[in-house]
């Protein structure tokens, strides 16, 4: 395991430590990343790169996810960034936000920030 500006390796592989902060929840990963779930660089990988997502859909289905709650909070931060930065690449931000959701479906059966579930009644 090693790093690189702005990338950090893991079992040979380059991941986005900016991706991999949005995804742990944590600003400083230096001293966790070796930590990371592989479910998590699953993620990671496919938030990066959203055409990966209709080849790992299986694997994300069949992958026994360690912590559920802390994958299902990485998906709904995911959502949350593209939202708060589709301004800067939209493209690129509502690609990742489609990755999210659709991983949310698969794997939960249902969005935890959609607008039916958001409690607010429309009158």
């Amino acid at each position: 395991m090693g790093s690189i500006i702005g990338e950090i390796i893991i079992f040979e592989k380059k991941y986005s430590e900016k991706n991999l902060q949005l995804i742990s929840g944590k600003k400083d990963i230096s001293s966790h990343y070796q930590d990371i779930p592989e479910e998590m660089l699953l993620l990671s990988e496919v938030i990066e790169d959203p055409l990966k997502l209709p080849y790992l859909l299986e694997t994300f289905y069949t992958t026994p996810i360690k912590n559920e709650k802390a994958f299902h909070f990485a998906l709904v931060r995911v959502q949350v960034d593209s939202d708060l930065r589709m301004h800067e690449d939209i493209q690129k931000y509502q690609q990742r936000k489609y990755v999210a959701e659709t991983l949310e479906k698969l794997l939960y059966g249902e969005l935890m920030l959609s607008v039916e579930n958001s409690g607010i009644e429309n009158d």
